[in-house]
């Protein structure tokens, strides 16, 4: 740890830390709703901001590709113009948790990756990201600790952790320093505080255990092993293919393209709207044909795309540990449930060989 990128704000201050920014910026930054609902919205003071949160609804990856997006208008009464857009505006992301930073980089790597998706990738370049670490776990639904999204590592601007009655500030970028240098707000950290943010982690990892009973390492032979499991079948049951899980996924980016066209049919708009690979829709082609008719193969796809899917291609697992899908899901599926269960047919079949 380089003790100059370490900076530290009193409690005291983080409101008026927060105004500051709001008067630099357009601030977005997690509120409370009611009951256990949280959302990213965006703020005009301080006095909204919920800090001590469990995963927003909607996952911050819709400032980033938004739910509905247009992509270009045309116009024949203009020589048949055709002009592209791309909306976007500086913002700053404030109080994203780790998960959260971990499905924006599973994203960045999604969408820089050709084709690129340039409006995802300008509208990046103009949000700055502002994290603040979780100390303990949400609520039970979440699996950080087997992915590996519950230690700050990368992909994001600033990074806050709570210390006692201070937050002590890890700067990650120049964007970062900005925000520093403008507020106003910060002093050096000294060596007894760095110390002390090792010694938060060294406990953080005693707590923060492996939720799943495997390594994350093995989940490449887990799932190869595992796409005619029984487990499928029993998720069939189960599922209502509503799409929950998908639309408050952090990763995933699955969209379908529509077209408006005014009534003159002259002029109109292109645009793209979120879609899931859980709807039956989404596998129908020409004919008619629907190549994951059941229930079963869309559960299954869902689950090879976070585990399986992306390791061979991008070498990361595109779960983030949010624990979003389980917390939202009507019909009470449960990731971790069902990773145990794949864990635990696996290794049946495993000992039933060698009987």
């Amino acid at each position: 740890m380089k003790i100059e990128q370490y900076k530290v704000i009193e409690k005291a201050e983080i409101n008026d830390f927060i105004n500051s920014l709001i008067s630099i910026s357009k601030v977005v930054a997690p509120v409370h709703k009611g009951f256990k609902n949280y959302v990213f919205q965006e703020i005009k003071s301080a006095n909204s901001v919920n800090l001590k949160y469990i995963p927003t609804i909607i996952p911050p990856k819709k400032y980033f590709m938004p739910q509905k997006e247009t992509i270009l208008k045309f116009d024949i009464n203009k020589d048949l113009q055709i002009e592209p857009v791309v909306d976007y505006e500086n913002l700053i992301l404030f109080g994203v948790h780790t998960c959260d930073i971990a499905g924006i980089k599973c994203l960045n790597m999604v969408l820089s990756d050709k084709p690129k998706d340039t409006g995802y990738l300008i509208r990046k370049k103009h949000i700055t990201i502002i994290g603040i670490e979780c100390n303990d776990y949400c609520d039970e639904y979440a699996s950080c600790s087997f992915v590996g999204a519950h230690i700050p590592t990368t992909g994001y601007d600033l990074m806050f952790t709570e210390l006692n009655d201070y937050f002590i500030v890890h700067i990650h970028s120049s964007k970062g320093m900005d925000v520093i240098e403008k507020t106003g707000f910060f002093k050096q950290a000294t060596e007894k505080q760095i110390e002390e943010l090792k010694n938060m982690r060294n406990t953080k990892l005693k707590k923060f255990n492996n939720e799943i009973p495997t390594e994350r390492r093995y989940l490449p032979d887990l799932f190869d092993r595992s796409f005619n499991a029984s487990v499928w079948k029993e998720l069939e049951q189960k599922c209502l293919s509503c799409g929950n899980c998908t639309a408050v996924c952090p990763t995933c980016y699955c969209f379908d393209i529509k077209e408006d066209v005014d009534l003159s049919l002259k002029a109109g708009e292109r645009y793209r709207i979120w879609f899931s690979c859980q709807l039956d829709p989404f596998a129908k082609v020409a004919g008619g044909i629907d190549f994951r008719r059941e229930r079963s193969a869309r559960q299954r796809h869902r689950f090879y795309r976070k585990f399986r899917y992306h390791i061979d291609r991008y070498g990361m697992v595109f779960c983030t540990g949010c624990g979003r899908c389980s917390r939202t899901c009507m019909a009470k599926i449960n990731l971790k449930e069902v990773l145990t269960s794949l864990i635990r047919e696996s290794e049946a079949k495993i000992w039933r060989k060698w009987l």
